[in-house]
C-alpha cells in the first residue's frame, strides 16, 4: 500500500525538524569506539563523506542505509584503508535489492598493529650492558570488529528508509567491550530534476564502560542534499554522457561542533569518475580526491585524504562487483 507523496513529505519534514532539534544534545569531550568514525570505502572518502543523499549503491551501508535500494541486484564490495600508525581497516559488504526492498551485510575489521609491552620494573641495563627501555618481550595486537545487518525499503517512488543494526567489539587486551548500535536513515527523492534530501542518525546505542567510567558512542546526526548540475535531469546543463553531482551535508557529532561536508563527482558515461570533497570545521581533515572506473561489472575506486601538516595522508582502495544490473 503506497502512501501519498504529500504525506511522505510531511513525514520527512517532521524527521528533518526532529534531527535538527536533537542536534542540541549534550556535548562530551570523549567518545568511545573512535574507529567508527573512519570511512571504510574509497568513493565516500573521496567525496568528503557528503554521501547520505547520493546514489552510492552498496556504499550506502556506511553512510545512509535508506539508499541501499539503489544498489539493484546483488552487489559486493571489499575495501582497504591504511590509516595512521600502522592501523589498517578492512571491510566487506554484500547487498541484495529488488522491487524496492534491500538487505545487506557488512563486516569490518580494524588492526591496530603490534605493540610491544613495556613495564617500569624492566627498565635498566641487561647483563650484556645493553639498556632495556622496559621491554618485557611480550607483543600484543589490539583490534576491533563490526558486524552489521541492514534493511531498506522504498515506500513510494520518492521516499525510502533504512535501518541498520551493528554489533561492535573492541579488544584492547586488558579490556574487551562489545555493544549493539543502530543507524536509521531517510531519503526523499523530490523528483524535481535530480534533487535528493536525506536525514540519518548513526551509531545510536548505549554507553561503553572502561574501568568504571562510561563513555558514549560517537553518535552523529546529519541532513544532506544533492543534485546534478550537469547530466540527465540536471539543474543547469543537460547531457546524456556527462554528469556532475554536487552534494552538501550538515553533520552534528556528539563530541565536536557542527561540521560540514561538500562533495563533487564527475562521471563520463557512468564508467570513468573523478571526485573531490572537502570537510569544514575539522581539526585536521580537509581536502580529499579520488577516481573510479567501472568495467564489466567491476568497480575500482581510489581515494586520497589530506590530514594536514602533522598527520600523514590516508589512502583507500575499494573493489566492487555487481552480479546483476
Amino acid at each position: 500500500m503506497y502512501l501519498k507523496s504529500s504525506h511522505i513529505f510531511k513525514i520527512l519534514s517532521i524527521c528533518l525538524i526532529w534531527v535538527s532539534g536533537t542536534m542540541a544534545f549534550e556535548k562530551v569531550g570523549v567518545t568511545s569506539f573512535q574507529f567508527l568514525k573512519v570511512t571504510p570505502d574509497a568513493r565516500s572518502a573521496a567525496l568528503g563523506d557528503a554521501t547520505s543523499s547520493m546514489n552510492t549503491g552498496i556504499y550506502s551501508i556506511y553512510s545512509n542505509p535508506a539508499n541501499l535500494v539503489d544498489a539493484t541486484g546483488i552487489t559486493a564490495d571489499v575495501s582497504h584503508v591504511d590509516y595512521f600508525f600502522d592501523t589498517r581497516h578492512q571491510s566487506l559488504a554484500l547487498s541484495w535489492s529488488k522491487n524496492g526492498l534491500a538487505f545487506a551485510l557488512m563486516a569490518l575489521r580494524i588492526d591496530y598493529g603490534d605493540i610491544k609491552e613495556t613495564k617500569v620494573s624492566d627498565l635498566g641495563f641487561l647483563p650484556s650492558g645493553v639498556y632495556n627501555p622496559g621491554l618485557t618481550g611480550y607483543v600484543f595486537s589490539p583490534g576491533a570488529q563490526v558486524l552489521g545487518f541492514s534493511f531498506s525499503q522504498r515506500l513510494t517512488d520518492k521516499f525510502s528508509y533504512g535501518i541498520m543494526t551493528k554489533y561492535a567489539t573492541e579488544d584492547m587486551i586488558y579490556e574487551k567491550k562489545s555493544v549493539i548500535m543502530w543507524d536509521v536513515g531517510l531519503l526523499y527523492d523530490t523528483r524535481f530534476k535530480s534533487v535528493r534530501l536525506s536525514a540519518v542518525t548513526q551509531h545510536f546505542g548505549p554507553q561503553v564502560e572502561y574501568y568504571e567510567y562510561s563513555y558514549p558512542l560517537p553518535q552523529t546526526m546529519a541532513i544532506g542534499i544533492s543534485g546534478n548540475i550537469l547530466g540527465q535531469e540536471a539543474l543547469l546543463v543537460q547531457s546524456p554522457s556527462h554528469r556532475i553531482t554536487l552534494a552538501f551535508e550538515l553533520v552534528q557529532p556528539r563530541d565536536y561542533d557542527q561540521q560540514y561536508h561538500v562533495g563533487l563527482e564527475y562521471a563520463l558515461n557512468e564508467q570513468i569518475y573523478i571526485r573531490s570533497g572537502y570537510k569544514l570545521n575539522y581539526d585536521s581533515q580537509g581536502l580529499s580526491l579520488g577516481a573510479g572506473l567501472k568495467f564489466l561489472g567491476f568497480n575500482f575506486d581510489y581515494a586520497y585524504s589530506d590530514y594536514g601538516k602533522y598527520l600523514p595522508s590516508v589512502h583507500r582502495l575499494s573493489l566492487g562487483y555487481g552480479l546483476s544490473k
